[in-house]
């Protein structure tokens, strides 16, 4: 799992408990599953519930916690997509759609955060990079990483650096022309999501895009999910930390074709300020 990267999915699809707010419209008093996780994606649990912006519990507890629930969570697609694993054909397709959009000017070295097995490593940055390197917690994942992306099946010497430690005390030492970050910020704190970021930008190229991935909130609240230690915010406010942390936004869609009762899922493509 990401204490402070991506990430991807628990074993169990549930639906929430609807949400009521005097102030929303009928379509938004139900909270969808959740997509997020160290690896991939994660659904929410029956124990979810609204919360402040702020991640309340204390830092060790809130990232041991969601160490020990990824640390049983099967080493597979299916595990890290919380037993959703037939959407990611879907995902990587959105992708792949989003980065064509952007246009990435460099294909020299890409970073996934939150990496897990290697999903998003193996089937979008490889095809698309000379090197790939992995930021993966999981003493697990990140071996079942390796295995994954170097298979007979993936070009070899296609996977550089593989960093098993948690987002929240990741720093990049290279200079990245991609960095990809996917469904694993919810398990950082607000604190620790900003200071990732200005980490991020730093390892950046020149032209070099942030890409972020992740399930938002339909509500303006931010969603707790007590059983795996993670948040699932609302849209503006990633787009407030990000802006917070010196990035501009570029461009920003919606995953489509994903199942109903899931959270809604945004890609944001960033660059930082002062470099442009």
């Amino acid at each position: 799992m990401p204490t402070t990267l991506e990430a991807q999915l628990s074993d169990k699809l549930q639906m929430m408990d609807e949400i009521t707010d005097n102030v929303q419209e009928p379509a938004e008093q139900k909270e969808e599953s959740s997509i997020a996780a160290s690896s991939d994606i994660k659904t929410a649990s029956t124990s979810s519930s609204d919360s402040t912006t702020k991640t309340d519990a204390p830092e060790p507890e809130f990232y041991n916690k969601a160490q020990k629930y990824w640390s049983e969570i099967p080493a597979t697609v299916n595990g890290m997509l919380g037993g959703l694993g037939y959407i990611s054909a879907i995902d990587i397709q959105g992708s792949n759609v989003f980065l064509r959009e952007i246009r990435v000017p460099g294909n020299r070295l890409a970073l996934d955060c939150g990496a897990g097995i290697g999903r998003v490593t193996r089937n979008l940055l490889i095809p698309r990079f000379s090197c790939v390197d992995l930021v993966e917690q999981d003493a697990a994942f990140a071996e079942k990483a390796r295995e994954y992306c170097t298979s007979e099946e993936v070009s070899r010497g296609k996977v550089g650096q593989i960093y098993n430690v948690g987002l929240q005390k990741f720093t990049p030492s290279q200079q990245y022309d991609l960095v990809w970050s996917q469904w694993v910020l919810g398990h950082l704190t607000d604190r620790d999501l900003v200071s990732f970021f200005r980490r991020i930008k730093q390892g950046l190229a020149p032209g070099a895009f942030f890409c972020m991935k992740e399930n938002v909130s339909s509500s303006k609240k931010t969603v707790e999910d007590k059983e795996d230690s993670s948040v699932t915010r609302p849209l503006d406010s990633y787009e407030h930390f990000l802006k917070e942390a010196g990035f501009r936004i570029v461009r920003k869609v919606k995953q489509q074709n994903f199942p109903k009762g899931l959270f809604p899922v945004y890609m944001i493509a960033c660059k930082p300020v002062s470099k442009e």
